[in-house]
């Protein structure tokens, strides 16, 4: 059986400040299957690390990074915001390393982040989350794009979404996933991640539940988990 892959959310940020260039270094060294990051657009059109709308919560600048220029993103945050062309080099420096997971919330952030992952060369090491009028755009632009599709209802995806999304996941809150939820996944070909599961319980629930990938801050722990899991497979 093949162990759930361990994705970092935003990097190790219980280690390192999230979505910074060192979270995703310590994620990838220490194993992680995958690294989430988020993207979000400066003012010229450059795709940056960065969740929020602006830089108030991580960097005390209150200003909307999509008013601001890459150069001033970086002059504020003496570096720390990282482009997304930055870590895609800091993806390549780990080629027996794990992949990037990017979570995109707007249709503006598809062309430019598509852009440079063609760039970079790195098409065979990112895949895609984030809304679904980022994903139709993404699907519209890259027929071979592999979509993890949010999900935060326990309605199920309607058929015609999954037609026209063609996701290789299901990527649901963790609350949301259950037997039930498995076996139908299992059933239309997908393969489901769970985030953002930081208890260990929730951990826990999850591997039983047979999920294939599991989303979290708290990359060390789930790492554990697994070896212990694997330990007692084997014994």
């Amino acid at each position: 059986m093949t162990a759930p892959i361990a994705v970092a959310h935003r990097g190790d940020p219980y280690v390192v400040r999230e979505n910074t260039l060192p979270s995703v270094r310590s994620a990838l060294v220490k194993g992680a299957g995958a690294v989430e990051v988020d993207v979000k657009m400066t003012a010229d059109g450059v795709p940056v690390l960065l969740h929020d709308d602006t830089l108030e919560r991580l960097w005390k600048v209150p200003e909307a990074v999509g008013d601001l220029t890459s150069k001033d993103v970086t002059d504020l945050t003496d570096g720390g915001v990282p482009t997304l062309a930055d870590a895609f080099a800091e993806l390549r420096r780990h080629p027996t390393g794990g992949r990037m997971m990017l979570d995109l919330t707007g249709v503006d952030q598809v062309e430019p982040t598509l852009a440079a992952v063609v760039e970079a060369d790195v098409a065979d090491r990112v895949y895609y989350c984030g809304g679904l009028g980022a994903m139709r755009t993404l699907r519209e632009r890259d027929a071979d794009a592999e979509i993890a599709m949010t999900w935060k209802t326990v309605a199920r995806p309607p058929q015609s979404l999954l037609d026209e999304l063609r996701p290789r996941w299901i990527n649901l809150r963790f609350g949301l996933v259950d037997e039930s939820t498995v076996r139908w996944a299992a059933a239309h070909g997908l393969l489901v991640g769970a985030w953002t599961a930081d208890w260990r319980r929730n951990m826990v629930r999850l591997l039983d539940l047979g999920v294939d990938a599991v989303t979290t801050n708290r990359l060390d722990t789930f790492q554990r988990l697994l070896v212990k899991r694997a330990a007692s497979v084997r014994a």
